[in-house]
């Protein structure tokens, strides 16, 4: 926890500083949720093609989905999320395409489980 996932498109790669955008995410979570840093875990997923609308080019698009352990008010997560949307705007640099980025913050299920080795 909190397990982290940032889909964006691909023509974004040479333009995203995920490590910078990573490391700024993680002390957000320490700062914002009372995230242990070392419980902190970020994956990016590159996604071919974007269509937004009737468009196949001339935008692009980011992602971020933050899954916490319950016990976070609304507020909490709401601070959070646009926490990170102001994080992408300094991480991102686009090469003239349109952006849309978006985040969410949820609770993971009752069901999660973990291990490490």
């Amino acid at each position: 926890m909190p397990q982290v996932t940032v889909e964006y498109s691909d023509t974004l790669a040479s333009g995203f500083d995920r490590r910078g955008f990573a490391t700024a995410l993680h002390a957000e979570l320490v700062r914002t949720a009372a995230a242990k840093p070392e419980a902190c875990k970020t994956r990016f997923l590159r996604a071919e093609g974007v269509t937004v609308g009737t468009d196949t080019e001339g935008h692009a698009l980011v992602h971020v989905s933050i899954a916490l352990l319950p016990g976070r008010t609304d507020e909490t997560k709401a601070g959070l999320t646009e926490n990170v949307l102001e994080l992408l705007r300094t991480h991102l640099k686009t090469d003239g395409e349109r952006l849309h980025a978006s985040a969410e913050v949820r609770e993971l299920d009752a069901s999660y489980r973990k291990f490490e080795v």
